[in-house]
């Protein structure tokens, strides 16, 4: 795929969704990590439900602290792997405290630091909560930039650093949104939509379907 096609799909992508933005609910930097260490291995819509419910009890780094992992796992218990997140998240709110006086750090090495905060959590943190340029690459990106061959990448690294080098400064901030939203709804796992794809007659996928 050449540099003019990729233009053109992100050029669409944005025409179609001026404004995009995460299905995860947030109203603060911190809501948003917490939202997103619960987000592994889980839907988006599994854990607005569980914080639907934690949020107004407590949505602070003090406030979820002050729960304990045991007074947490209440409200996520029904997210997958809600043991373990609950003690990352607890940890995690334990140094935000120590060290940032319960404030999110804007700031890569400090965000990847925190128990359950890897690459992809720390990107989408930097993002969504602060404008960073950067690029969370999911399972729908990683499946999506492969299949149309935007950005091939034998691993979720490899995608990243490829969509760093192709895509253009001015739809940086945006592009993981655009790809995981048509990840999620069109460009689907088992069987994409191709025939009710805007960009389809971009993308270099072989086996398109007619739906």
């Amino acid at each position: 795929m050449n540099n003019a096609k990729r233009r053109e799909i992100l050029e669409r992508l944005r025409a179609n969704n001026p404004k995009p933005e995460t299905e995860l609910n947030f109203s603060s930097p911190f809501e948003l990590l917490v939202a997103v260490t619960l987000s592994a291995q889980a839907t988006d819509v599994s854990v607005n439900k569980a914080t639907h419910k934690l949020f107004p009890v407590a949505n602070t780094a003090q406030a979820i602290y002050d729960l304990g992992v045991d007074g947490l796992k209440q409200y996520i218990k029904t997210i997958g792997l809600y043991n373990n997140k609950a003690i990352n998240v607890i940890k995690a709110c334990e140094i935000l405290i120590k060290k940032y006086n319960g404030e999110v750090p804007e700031d890569r090495e400090a965000l990847e630091a925190l128990p359950g905060v890897g690459r992809k959590t720390a990107n989408v943190v930097l993002n969504t909560a602060f404008g960073w340029p950067t690029i969370a690459v999911d399972t729908h990106i990683y499946r999506m930039a492969n299949r149309t061959k935007f950005a091939m990448g034998k691993n979720v690294d490899q995608v990243e650093q490829k969509m760093l080098k192709v895509v253009p400064a001015e739809f940086k901030v945006d592009v993981h949104h655009w790809f995981i939203l048509h990840g999620r709804y069109t460009c689907i796992a088992r069987k994409p939509r191709c025939g009710s794809c805007i960009i389809e007659d971009l993308c270099e996928f072989k086996d398109k379907t007619e739906i």
